[in-house]
């Protein structure tokens, strides 16, 4: 038997096509906000903000000095001017709606609610 007779697993080139399509990339870049305060919406309602010290493709996020905002406990959609800090936390990816950057942003009231 010759050599290439006994080898049965794919060649070479097929293995590293193999490795190439299961690698996934993010299609967020997040990079330009390592160290800046960023402010991170999730699934369910809660809002922080912190500084970004790591992610990764998943989106998984480790915030520093994070500050969670509060909601009205009659109006789960409404936040309040309470907070919370936290401190340290890693945010699963999969919770993870919004990330927008802290500086540069501002509240504006909702057009679509008739002003008092």
């Amino acid at each position: 038997m010759s050599a290439e007779n006994k080898s049965s697993g794919p060649t070479s080139s097929q293995g590293t096509d193999q490795k190439e399509r299961k690698r996934k990339e993010s299609i967020v870049d997040l990079s330009r906000y390592l160290d800046k305060n960023i402010r991170v919406k999730f699934a369910g309602g809660r809002e922080a903000s912190g500084v970004l010290k790591g992610y990764d493709p998943l989106l998984n996020l480790v915030l520093d000095d994070t500050i969670e905002y509060l909601r009205d406990p009659d109006d789960p959609m409404k936040l309040t001017d309470d907070r919370r800090s936290l401190g340290l936390v890693v945010c699963r990816g999969t919770s993870v709606m919004l990330i927008c950057p802290q500086d540069g942003m501002e509240q504006i009231p909702n057009p679509f609610v008739q002003q008092e």
